[in-house]
């Protein structure tokens, strides 16, 4: 039977957390927020 390791599937989510928690500290989660808006009134229609 095969053994797995889970070592590279934490650090992958690790470094995935540390990402998104500089980009929001940075300020980016407010800027792809305005983007997703943009963008869905577009494809409504009104916008």
């Amino acid at each position: 039977m095969k053994r797995v390791s889970i070592l590279p599937g934490l650090l992958l989510a690790a470094c995935g957390l540390l990402l998104m928690i500089l980009g929001i500290l940075r300020g980016e989660a407010g800027a792809v927020f305005e983007k997703a808006v943009r963008i869905c009134l577009e494809c409504i229609g009104i916008g």
